[in-house]
């Protein structure tokens, strides 16, 4: 992912926002936000021709060294890309470039609702760690205001960190 790719992106993270069933988030950063709250490597896109289809980034736990290893992750669809495979896609492609980076722990808070994303992160090896009640409210969106839940999944690398 680069600069040049941002505003595609920033219309995708957009459209996950406005579902309802993807962030806490009421809006998206500027580019200068999202570049330096996240690592450089790995961001990804996924692309047809010049069209973004897709993108996933980490960011870091924390900076305490003994942290180093774990990340947060992010992966969103375009609305008119979903169901065709480009999350499988991007989060494989995000799992492999992290352990290649020598990160171990992947981890994520999903809202239990948003199934298909959890189906995804447990067909490709993540475990859910267990579900944090009622620990955020949505400020925009079609569930402004209510209160939500959040079910914690990880993947542990079996060959990173070991």
């Amino acid at each position: 992912m680069t600069r040049e790719h941002w505003p595609q992106v920033e219309a995708i993270y957009a459209a996950g926002i406005e579902s309802g069933q993807a962030t806490f988030e009421s809006g998206p950063p500027t580019w200068e936000s999202f570049d330096t709250g996240r690592l450089p490597d790995p961001r990804l896109v996924a692309v047809d021709g010049t069209e973004v289809l897709g993108w996933a980034a980490v960011t870091a736990v924390s900076d305490r060294c003994v942290y180093t290893g774990v990340v947060e992750h992010s992966v969103y669809v375009a609305p008119a890309a979903q169901g065709h495979g480009v999350g499988r896609l991007l989060l494989g492609a995000l799992v492999d470039r992290c352990e290649d980076a020598g990160i171990w722990t992947l981890q994520a808070g999903i809202f239990p609702e948003n199934t298909a994303s959890l189906r995804l992160h447990l067909d490709l090896g993540f475990r859910i760690v267990g579900t944090r009640e009622r620990v955020g409210r949505m400020t925009t969106g079609p569930l402004a205001g209510q209160w939500r839940d959040v079910t914690l999944v990880e993947r542990r690398s079996d060959r990173v960190g070991v």
